[in-house]
């Protein structure tokens, strides 16, 4: 990750640096927001970079949260999960 915050965005070319963020993603009506995401952030134009299998596992854990929604009918339409 080092490496990657002394290089550019690759959008507008501006800086990036780590942050924490919330991605929140709907699917069929049911929000799922997921918090202390620790990521790269264009300073300019707030594009998002994950370090090499981030975003996959980010994917993995949001689709097990909307299984989970659904098989035991546990939300009232956004499920918040911090990570």
């Amino acid at each position: 990750m080092k490496d990657f915050l002394r290089s550019a965005c690759s959008e507008c070319g501006g800086a990036v640096r780590s942050r924490t963020i919330t991605q929140e993603f709907e699917r069929e009506g049911l929000r799922v927001s997921v918090s202390g995401i620790r990521a790269l952030v264009c300073t300019k134009c707030d594009a998002v970079y994950f370090e090499p299998g981030g975003a996959q596992a980010l994917v993995e854990a949001v689709n097990s949260l909307f299984a989970l929604a659904k098989r035991n009918q546990q939300h009232k339409g956004k499920l918040v999960s911090a990570v």
